[in-house]
């Protein structure tokens, strides 16, 4: 280490570190041979495998249009959030098979997998999408039912007699 005689060496020294660090962690993009970018998508019980190219924005879910198998517009708005706060609307195709839990949750699978993919494939999209909370598993699952309860939590109903 060089002699530091004065506050401004030390810190001109920890500039030079700080900028080194910062530039360490430049993310490739990772495309196969087709150009598409894989993730995985995760949500309550459902698993969504999802692959993104460059395109018009077409979605389809298990070989069906996103508005044929998400009918509610909340489900399709779900959807579409990843690409928003991207900014990234209609440039994308999506082709995603989905599997377990119900509507709800694999809406949320098939965004949080869009949102993997699309940090996979363009790395700048990332700080906007990891602010938004969309890299971020939901961890919340339903819990388990207890033995001497009615559900995982509500008690018999009580009966003095």
């Amino acid at each position: 280490m060089a002699d530091l005689t004065s506050l401004d060496q030390l810190k001109d020294s920890v500039v030079g570190i700080d900028s080194a660090a910062a530039a360490a962690p430049v993310r490739e993009p990772k495309r196969d041979a087709l150009g598409r970018s894989y993730a995985t998508g995760k949500r309550k019980d459902a698993v969504a495998r999802v692959w993104i190219k460059p395109g018009s924005g077409k979605v389809v879910v298990n070989g069906k249009d996103m508005n044929a198998y998400f009918a509610r517009p909340v489900l399709q708005m779900v959807i579409g959030q990843a690409f928003t706060v991207a900014g990234v609307a209609g440039e994308f195709d999506v082709m995603a098979t989905v599997k377990g839990g119900g509507l709800s949750g694999q809406a949320g699978a098939v965004k949080h997998g869009i949102s993997q993919a699309l940090s996979l494939y363009e790395p700048s999209l990332r700080p906007a999408l990891k602010a938004a909370g969309f890299l971020t598993r939901d961890s919340r699952v339903v819990e388990r039912k207890k033995y001497g309860k009615r559900k995982a939590r509500r008690s018999f109903q009580f009966s003095k007699r």
